[in-house]
């Protein structure tokens, strides 16, 4: 459970972090870099609620496979023609593909996972001691 509760706390912070540095900071490359790590962090969370059980190595490679997957579907042009039509969906799916992103993606998602997983493993010898 606490778990589960770690997920959803996770999610609501990266969510009004995102939001916060979407709409106060200026347009830069420092704060896309933060937007796009705050985008993994929040989508590992969703999945830490939604499977608590999971190894966090396991929910670190499906992030990462979401985040590269919207970031690939944006070379479709269909996430700037649907933010054309409600803007909101810029938060989910962005707009333009940007290489610089997948970096982004790939070295937060190992550390978020790492992180998990080196904070899991001391709790768990403690649970079977």
């Amino acid at each position: 459970m606490r778990r589960r509760l770690l997920g959803v706390a996770v999610v609501l912070v990266a969510v009004a972090s995102g939001l916060a540095v979407h709409v106060g900071a200026a347009d830069t490359a420092a704060s896309d870099i933060a937007g796009d790590a705050l985008y993994v962090i929040a989508a590992w969370g969703g999945l830490v609620a939604l499977f608590p059980r999971w190894s966090s190595w396991l929910v670190g490679e499906i992030v990462l496979v979401w985040c590269v997957g919207v970031e690939l579907f944006q070379l479709t042009g269909l996430p700037v023609r649907w933010a054309g039509e409600w803007p909101p969906i810029v938060l989910v799916f962005g707009t333009v593909f940007d290489a610089r992103d997948l970096l982004v993606y790939a070295v937060t998602a190992l550390v978020i996972a790492g992180t998990d997983a080196a904070v899991r493993r001391p709790r768990r010898r403690r649970l079977s001691d």
